[in-house]
């Protein structure tokens, strides 16, 4: 063996010492990494548990939201039942006695002799007007916002719509020598019969209102696929400022300076009621206006298909009749509000009627067992005592007499289900209350045409 190393060994030996110095340095550049990787995963785990807790909190926060919402709907939902329990007791409990006022003042002002006691009789009456205007707008204001009005959608002819509304203003008109003209149309329309002449209704009688010379038109022509309904009138006509307001509840329009329109003042009422009738038909309606020169508003229905017209409930307007078709009239009253039935029964006998009275169903075909007297008409309320129905009383009278008997339900929950169904049993309604020369009127046709027939 040799004492001495050799430039070769000497090389091999640093080769060596480079190798080991390279594994160590690698060892301990994987065991760095490991250590590296260890804290990442150390601090990703606390970043998930950081995220994990923030999530479980928000996730708790939306349950409680949703649990809160949820409760908040339900006291909603719990309310929106109350008001709608309320409108149809409002619809029904107030509008009974302000009914049988109506009919009890109407009995009363033709009892009386002297001129002051006319006049006190016409002050009372249209008191009661302003009344009944006013709830029934309220409660129709609660029932559009509250979705218990909804629209019973049907195919019209517009002309007999319009021929309605002239003959309700044409007297109205001339009172306050205005003109009003009604331009006829063969027009088909879509849209419920009862709130689109409110509506035309309210506009036309605003634009009587606001006229002190000239007139009203009504007419109406195609726009695109559109039928636009046009009242433009001559009046005072409305502000720029004022164009927003006007659909306002309680807005009244700025009379002129030093000027009265004349006529009873009005409610502030008649278009805000008109704006949520057309949104709840989804029609649409404009105006222009000129101060000093006039109004015209526009209503765009859509058209309607003529083969599918449903029969027509006929509009009545009050009128003085031709001859007295009441004289002597058999009437079978069916009422159960007894201050009703007494105002309906003084009415009807001071127009000399034979009037017979039940409460309900059964005492109503009780009273058809004398032979010697027969109903030429029979007048009902539609909520009778014992949960009977007026319209179906109608019927099993109809059935037991075996003739159609000429039929009217007065009531004061107007339904557009009870609507259809009295139209194809050919039976009429009113809303109460009743305006007694509008009943008169009626209950004279149906007299009329039942001895016709």
């Amino acid at each position: 063996m040799r004492d001495t190393l050799g430039i070769d060994d000497v090389e091999k030996l640093r080769k060596i010492n480079m190798a080991l110095i390279e594994r160590v340095e690698r060892s301990m550049d994987q065991q760095g990494n490991a250590f590296s990787l260890f804290q990442t995963a150390i601090g990703l785990e606390a970043q998930v548990r950081q995220r994990t807790d923030e999530l479980t909190s928000a996730l708790r926060r939306i349950e409680q939201t949703n649990r809160a919402l949820n409760a908040a709907k339900e006291a909603a939902e719990a309310a929106n039942i109350s008001k709608t329990r309320f409108i149809a007791a409002a619809s029904h409990d107030v509008l009974q006695p302000l009914n049988a006022a109506h009919l009890s003042i109407s009995a009363l002002a033709d009892l009386q002799t002297s001129d002051q006691g006319k006049k006190l009789a016409r002050q009372v009456e249209q008191s009661l007007d302003t009344m009944n205007e006013l709830l029934r707008t309220l409660l129709d204001i609660a029932k559009l916002d509250s979705g218990v009005m909804k629209p019973d959608i049907v195919n019209l002819p517009l002309d007999a719509l319009l021929g309605s509304l002239s003959s309700d203003f044409q007297q109205i008109a001339a009172a306050k020598g205005l003109h009003i003209r009604f331009r006829p149309t063969d027009a088909i329309v879509r849209s419920d019969r009862g709130m689109l002449r409110r509506v035309l209704q309210n506009i036309i009688s605003n634009a009587i209102h606001y006229t002190s010379r000239g007139g009203v038109l009504i007419g109406a022509r195609k726009r695109g696929a559109l039928l636009r309904i046009d009242i433009v009138d001559t009046g005072i006509g409305i502000a720029e400022d004022q164009y927003e307001a006007i659909f306002e509840e309680f807005h009244r329009g700025t009379m002129p300076a030093g000027g009265e329109l004349g006529g009873t003042p009005g409610l502030g009422l008649g278009l805000s009621i008109v704006q949520r009738m057309v949104s709840a038909l989804g029609h649409h309606i404009t105006f222009t206006s000129r101060p000093g020169h006039g109004t015209a508003f526009h209503l765009y229905v859509p058209f309607g298909q003529p083969d599918l017209v449903r029969g027509q409930t006929r509009e009545y307007a009050p009128r003085l009749p031709i001859s007295n078709h009441l004289f002597g009239a058999n009437v079978l009253l069916i009422e159960n509000d007894r201050s009703v039935m007494e105002a309906m029964l003084t009415l009807l006998e001071s127009w000399h009627c034979s009037v017979r009275i039940a409460s309900h169903s059964s005492e109503a075909i009780g009273l058809l067992a004398d032979p010697a007297w027969r109903p030429d008409i029979v007048i009902a309320d539609q909520h009778l005592d014992h949960g009977d129905l007026g319209s179906v009383t109608i019927e099993h009278i109809r059935y037991y007499l075996r003739r159609q008997l000429p039929a009217l339900i007065v009531t004061a929950d107007p339904s557009a289900g009870l609507e259809a169904r009295c139209r194809t049993r050919e039976i009429e309604v009113m809303y109460k209350p009743l305006k007694p020369a509008e009943f008169r009127a009626l209950v004279e046709h149906l007299l009329a045409a039942g001895r016709v027939e």
